[in-house]
């Protein structure tokens, strides 16, 4: 079977690229095309014809062919660029759908397919996906970091270390009559416990490589009518939230994502802190706390013109908090002090705003940076490498001279666990979920 799709953006625009992959596409390209020839790794200049009727579907066009295994998904690949109108794509993609054994590609299906054949592994899979979805300089970076390979590897090498110290523990199994040097096993288990340290390191990460590639949580807190919906408005630079003078305006938790200058940051607006008049409210100020406590940063607003804060609202202020006295438009002077860090600022005429964001960048570039080069972007990648934690901590706790096969067998589990995270096991249970999120194009 043939697969095709729209690999750019929805017209209009001045180029669209479909792609089209299988066995059998050659003769499809020169139906499409009527050339006799078309030569690989090379741009051929060509028209592309409804094989029905003969009708021009675009006079100027460009078609790029890659012969199998040597293409993206090891099948015959072809590139067809044309211009991008509505009506062009449109037209091409019908008379594609026309032809036989040629079907509309599922999301995600061109990369499948290299996984598949062997041309990428599943953590490049994914990281070309994450690339796709990337919004900020840190998610592509990490993005290109994965599909570089530098990790694949890094998994790769541990999985070979225990491969190898189990190569030696089956090797005293099958051959305990002979004379083995005990140091062979002494080596093993040595081998082993430094890649439990190794692993144990990785996982200790603070969820870095997710938080990069989810989002940084913000949570802005505080007293009622303080000022934090215009805050989470001004911020975002749109209307996200309804501001109004009524207390008690928010109820629920509101959410955006925004980039903060490569930063990225799902922010949240929540309900005032405050003795609750009703149920509905007294919801919102559970959700708002359970946000707080969720948060990796929060922005705790107090309005500066207030005598009193709520004893509420001093029990959040942690390290993790950012002060933000608002209202400075009307209380130049702050009425409060705290001995976390502090801006006096006003929403109103966006004043210190820059500060704030200055200080929220900073807190989560500390709080976050890692020495690891290797960092967990899913958690399945976590899962697994628990499971594969689990695994050698069962062998570590082992007597090797009366339970040497069950040690082997934890040892081979291990490598399972390992294995899984770059699709060197049977991964098809896992594949639906990790494709269905990709583009329809690749």
């Amino acid at each position: 079977m043939n697969i095709y799709a729209l690999s750019s953006g929805r017209g209009p625009s001045g180029i669209a690229i479909v792609r089209i992959s299988g066995k059998k596409i050659l003769e499809i390209c020169k139906k499409l095309t009527k050339l006799d020839i078309i030569r690989s790794n090379e741009v051929n200049f060509c028209k592309f014809y409804d094989p029905k009727n003969g009708d021009v579907i675009d006079p100027e066009a460009l078609l790029l062919w890659f012969p199998g295994p040597n293409s993206y998904t090891g099948y015959d690949l072809a590139e067809l660029q044309i211009h991008g109108s509505n009506a062009v794509i449109g037209a091409l993609l019908r008379v594609l759908s026309e032809q036989e054994n040629c079907r509309l590609a599922e999301p995600g299906e061109f990369t499948k397919l290299a996984f598949q054949n062997d041309k990428i592994d599943l953590l490049k899979a994914e990281s070309i996906g994450d690339l796709i979805h990337s919004e900020t300089e840190l998610q592509r970076k990490q993005a290109i970091r994965l599909i570089q390979g530098n990790v694949s590897n890094y998994y790769n090498d541990l999985r070979g270390k225990i491969i190898k110290s189990l190569a030696h523990i089956e090797a005293k199994i099958d051959f305990a009559e002979d004379d083995l040097p005990e140091k062979v096993l002494k080596e093993a288990h040595k081998s082993i416990k430094e890649i439990h340290h190794e692993i144990q390191k990785i996982i200790e990460d603070n969820k870095i490589g997710e938080k990069i590639r989810d989002g940084f949580r913000v949570s802005i807190t505080g007293e009622v009518n303080a000022g934090k919906s215009s805050l989470l408005n001004l911020i975002s630079k749109r209307d996200v939230a309804i501001v109004s003078d009524e207390e008690g305006t928010t109820r629920d938790v509101i959410e955006t994502y925004i980039n903060l200058d490569g930063y990225p940051v799902i922010l949240a607006d929540t309900a005032g802190i405050r003795e609750a008049k009703n149920e509905i409210e007294k919801k919102g100020i559970s959700l708002a706390l359970g946000q707080f406590k969720e948060a990796d940063l929060n922005i705790l607003v107090i309005d500066n013109t207030s005598k009193k804060i709520n004893n509420e609202i001093k029990k959040m202020i942690t390290k993790d908090t950012i002060v933000l006295l608002n209202k400075s438009d009307i209380q130049e002077k702050p009425n409060h002090t705290f001995n976390v860090d502090t801006i006096l600022a006003s929403v109103k005429n966006n004043k210190n705003i820059e500060k704030l964001i200055e200080k929220i960048k900073e807190k989560i570039s500390k709080k976050f940076s890692s020495n690891n080069s290797i960092l967990i972007t899913r958690e399945r990648h976590r899962v697994k490498l628990n499971e594969c934690l689990n695994e050698i901590n069962k062998f570590l706790k082992k007597d090797q001279n009366k339970d040497l096969e069950l040690a082997a067998e934890d040892l081979r589990m291990a490598t399972r666990h390992l294995g899984s995270i770059i699709g060197k096991v049977d991964v098809e249970e896992i594949l639906g979920s990790i494709f269905q999120d990709f583009c329809i194009g690749k």
